[in-house]
C-alpha cells in the first residue's frame, strides 16, 4: 500500500467548512494511499449533537490494525474537545503506535490551544483559513498550480473575480473542466466562461471600497452579488454602511491626528483605522453628515416607512452614497486657462 504522507498526527482547520472537508479528503487520500478506506479509516464524532468521548479516541489510537497495516482515526468537530481532555490526547500524540495516524478536523468550536501546540510539535497543522483577501489569493494560486487543467492568466483572473469568496466551488469546477477538455488541457477565458455559473459572494469591504472610490456602477455590481450570491438581507447591508460611515464620523475632528489615535477610538486594527481616517479627512464633516442622514432615511424606508421594496431602497442608497463621495472638483482655473 502506497502513501505520500508520513506524520502520525494532523490537524485540519479553517473557516470554510467546504474547504476543510476538501482538505480532509485530500489528506486521507494521501495517508491511505491505495488501501481500503472502509478497513483503514475510523470516524469519531461529526454527527449532530454527538459528544466527543476522549476515552473512545484514546482506545482507537491504541488499538492495533486488523487485516491492514495501519489505522487512521479521524476526529470530527474537534472544537468540541475540552481543555480537560487534552492531557490524555497529548500523551497519545507523544507516544503513538507506529501503525496509527490521528487526524483532528476543526469545527464545533475552538480547538484547545494545548492540543494545537501538541499537534504542531509532533505532526502537521493544515490551515485552510481564507478569511483575508491574501489568504484567498494564496489558496487559489496553490490549487490552480496543482489543478488537472492549466488556466491561462486571463482565465485565472476571471475565475478569481467570479468566484469571490465561494472557494468551495473551485474543486468541482476544475473537475468539470478536466472532464470536458481533458487532463492537462490549457483553458482560456472563453473556455472557462460557460462553466462559471452564478457569481460568488464578495467580502463587504468591496462594497464600501467602491463607494469610497465614488464608483456607483461598481458599487451596485458588488451590492447585487452580496444580495444574491451572498444571501445578505438589505438590513445587513445597511448595517455595514452605517458602521462604515459612523467610523468616519467618530474620527471627524482635529483631536485625532494619527493612525494610532484612530485605532484606539475605533477599537480596530491600525490598517482599518487608517483607511477610515483618510476617508474621513477626504469627505469632511458636511458630506459625512449627509451620508449618515441618507442611511438613517434608508433605515426607515427598509422598515416600511416609504412602502418601497427594501432592495430598491438599498440600491438607491448605495448609488447616492457613491456619487456623494466622489472627489470635489476644484473651482480654481487650470494653469494656462483663459480667465
Amino acid at each position: 500500500m502506497s502513501a505520500t504522507r508520513s506524520q502520525s498526527v494532523y490537524l485540519v482547520k479553517g473557516d470554510d467548512a467546504a474547504l476543510v472537508a476538501q482538505a480532509v479528503r485530500a489528506l486521507l487520500d494521501d495517508v491511505v494511499g491505495d488501501g481500503d478506506h472502509a478497513l483503514i479509516v475510523e470516524e469519531i464524532g461529526g454527527g449532530a449533537g454527538d459528544e466527543l468521548n476522549v476515552g473512545a479516541i484514546v482506545d482507537a489510537c491504541l488499538t492495533p490494525p486488523f487485516l491492514v497495516d495501519r489505522r487512521v482515526i479521524v476526529v470530527r468537530e474537534a472544537g468540541r474537545l475540552l481543555t480537560a481532555d487534552v492531557p490524555r490526547l497529548v500523551e497519545v500524540i507523544g507516544d503513538p503506535l507506529p501503525s496509527t495516524v490521528l487526524v483532528f478536523v476543526g469545527g464545533g468550536g475552538t480547538i484547545p490551544a494545548p492540543l494545537v501546540k501538541a499537534v504542531t510539535a509532533a505532526g502537521q497543522v493544515l490551515d485552510v483559513t481564507t478569511s483575508k483577501a491574501g489568504d484567498r489569493k494564496a489558496w487559489l494560486h496553490d490549487h490552480l498550480k496543482s489543478a488537472p487543467v492549466k488556466l491561462e492568466p486571463r482565465a485565472a483572473d476571471l475565475l478569481a473575480d467570479h468566484i469571490g469568496e465561494d472557494l468551495g466551488r473551485v474543486e468541482g469546477l476544475l473537475s468539470a473542466l478536466s472532464a470536458a477538455y481533458g487532463e492537462g488541457a490549457r483553458i482560456t477565458a472563453d473556455d472557462l466562461a460557460p462553466y462559471l455559473g452564478e457569481a460568488g459572494n464578495v467580502p463587504r469591504y468591496e462594497l464600501t471600497g467602491a463607494i469610497d472610490n465614488g464608483d456607483p456602477g461598481e458599487a451596485l455590481r458588488v451590492l447585487h452579488r452580496m444580495l444574491e450570491a451572498g444571501g445578505l438581507a438589505p438590513i445587513q447591508v445597511l448595517t455595514t454602511l452605517h458602521i462604515h460611515f459612523t467610523n468616519m464620523l467618530l474620527l471627524d475632528g482635529d483631536d485625532i491626528s494619527s493612525d494610532r489615535d484612530a485605532a484606539a477610538v475605533l477599537g480596530t486594527a491600525p490598517f482599518v483605522a487608517k483607511k477610515a481616517l483618510e476617508q474621513s479627512r477626504r469627505l469632511g464633516s458636511t458630506r459625512i453628515a449627509e451620508a449618515i442622514n441618507l442611511i438613517a432615511t434608508a433605515d426607515l424606508d427598509v422598515r416600511g416607512a416609504s412602502g418601497m421594496d427594501a432592495e430598491l431602497v438599498i440600491e438607491i442608497l448605495v448609488a447616492r452614497l457613491a456619487r456623494q463621495t466622489r472627489p470635489v472638483r476644484s473651482s480654481r482655473p487650470r494653469a494656462g486657462a483663459r480667465r
